[in-house]
């Protein structure tokens, strides 16, 4: 459990926290409809009756943006099941396997390293088209080296420890050795990185949607409502200003998270408190 005494674990229970909420809330009920607009009612200022404003269609701004959480959240942890899933079960075979199996997968996972995440997660997008599924597979397939490496080190550096050895000993099958004895080991710095993924993973989705290969329209989405505020920042600067705050607000609330899951889960950082 999270040690509140923490300054940064606070704050990112305060910013995730306050995601959640409208991604939950978002999902049962908004202010407006968050699709369809009054032509009457665009490009009004923030006020008590539309308090973040509305769009070039007349959207309420603060409705999309409720919806929008629970695009981002749902793709965002797709995509780290996904990887952390397929990583971590390739990042065993490959640490625990070792020889040719490990050189073999290494050579494919240095391979597509060699591509930004982003940048694979466009390839794939560009060939299988725009949609929610599309996002959470572009994305986990880009993020899945990562977590294999991550998965791999781990195993390889404990597969010679003696608690291993001596499961092979008894006569244990590889299997129950690395469900028993391999993978409890790995949980901490696997958990860790997915902090950082999660962050990363919806970053990409907003850089996706941005650049409208995201989830497509017109499901509302925050890299989406940056987009479509670009042709109307000098009238409308909220419609950049609002979803453009709740990326910021959720990436520093998440890099908080992780920051402060280290610290509990690193023996070294035991005892001090920030």
């Amino acid at each position: 459990m999270i040690h509140l005494k923490r300054t940064n674990a606070r704050i990112a229970i305060v910013f995730i926290g306050l995601v959640l909420t409208l991604a939950v809330i978002g999902y049962f009920y908004t202010p407006y409809d968050p699709v369809d607009g009054d032509f009457m009612e665009k490009f009004q200022e923030p006020s008590l009756q539309h308090w973040f404003g509305t769009d070039n269609f007349g959207r309420d701004v603060l409705s999309r943006i409720m919806a929008g959480a629970g695009v981002s959240v749902a793709v965002s942890l797709g995509t780290v099941i996904f990887a952390m899933i397929a990583g971590t079960s390739i990042g065993v075979l490959a640490g625990y396997m070792g020889n040719w199996t490990d050189r073999i997968i290494s050579v494919l996972l240095e391979s597509l390293m060699a591509f930004p995440g982003l940048l694979l997660a466009l390839g794939i997008m560009t060939v299988i088209g725009p949609s929610k599924g599309g996002v959470v597979l572009a994305l986990g397939l880009a993020y899945t080296p990562s977590v294999a490496r991550i998965a791999r080190g781990t195993v390889y550096g404990l597969r010679q420890r003696d608690f291993v050895i001596a499961s092979q000993a008894m006569g244990h099958s590889g299997l129950w050795t690395v469900f028993r004895h391999i993978l409890p080991n790995c949980v901490a710095p696997l958990i860790i990185f997915s902090t950082s993924l999660f962050g990363s993973a919806l970053l990409s989705e907003s850089a996706l949607s941005f650049l409208g290969l995201g989830v497509p329209p017109p499901a509302p989405t925050w890299g989406g409502m940056l987009a479509d505020s670009r042709n109307s920042m000098d009238q409308a600067i909220w419609l950049a200003l609002f979803p453009g705050a709740m990326i910021s607000f959720s990436l520093l609330g998440i890099n908080m998270l992780g920051d402060a899951v280290r610290d509990i889960l690193d023996p070294r950082m035991q005892g001090v408190a920030k």
